[in-house]
């Protein structure tokens, strides 16, 4: 990584931090009671009040976390479903997550390689190009798809990567933001019901997606004969 990109990753990176001292600083005075039936009602007429400001804010935070991917996407996820509900923090991430990786789709095939190396190993990205699995024009959606829909591999990762692939741009940001749904759905019902105290039924989602998407990357790989999946994950990690 180049000069001017580690300086481009810290003034970033403090943007971050400066947004989230800011949205702490700001929610304080509700945070302290959302315990309470009034600090849970305090909290909602706060964040309507906030109007575009909140939203832009939580916009940069869903930015940084998938430009820098260093940033765990969960919590943005429930700050929405805390801020704007199950429903409309769901439309809210998905929305956000495919304008930003339209975005540096575009930038990486802008400015190429050389942009991706100022952020990514060199090696790491011959690796993929140079694997099989990744340049078959007919293996990469259903890598792209489950890859995305997996929980814990670096989705963000391949966001930069994709320009890369055999994958046309409007494909692969309908493939990634159609595999997001199960994480994102489950992660902002569980930020909407712990404003309530609901806790236990946070829990209960959770484990309910979690078991689905089991199910769900158990059927496919059973079709998968090739084993493309497990190859897949062992190439990006």
């Amino acid at each position: 990584m180049n000069k001017k990109s580690k300086i481009f990753k810290i003034i970033l990176l403090c943007i971050v931090i400066a947004i989230m001292i800011g949205i702490t600083i700001y929610l304080f005075p509700v945070i302290k009671n959302i315990s309470t039936e009034e600090g849970q009602n305090a909290f909602k007429e706060k964040v309507k009040g906030s109007g575009f400001i909140g939203f832009l804010m939580l916009f940069g935070l869903q930015f940084a976390q998938i430009f820098l991917f260093i940033i765990p996407g969960e919590p943005i996820e429930i700050l929405a479903g805390i801020c704007y509900g199950g429903l409309w923090g769901t439309v809210f991430i998905m929305v956000a997550a495919a304008i930003i990786s339209a975005f540096i789709y575009l930038l990486v095939h802008k400015f190429g390689r050389k942009f991706i190396y100022d952020f990514i190993d060199k090696s790491k990205i011959e690796k993929i190009e140079k694997s099989k699995i990744f340049k078959n024009p007919k293996t990469i959606r259903f890598i792209i798809f489950i890859l995305f829909f997996i929980p814990g591999t670096p989705k963000d990762l391949l966001t930069y990567i994709a320009a890369l692939l055999p994958i046309k741009p409007l494909e692969f940001i309908i493939i990634s933001t159609i595999a997001r749904f199960p994480s994102v759905i489950s992660s902002t019902l569980a930020g909407a019901n712990l404003l309530s105290g609901n806790w236990h039924f946070s829990l209960l989602i959770y484990g309910i997606t979690f078991l689905l998407v089991a199910i769900i990357v158990l059927i496919m790989r059973k079709f998968d004969k090739n084993k493309l999946t497990d190859e897949a994950i062992k190439i990006i990690k």
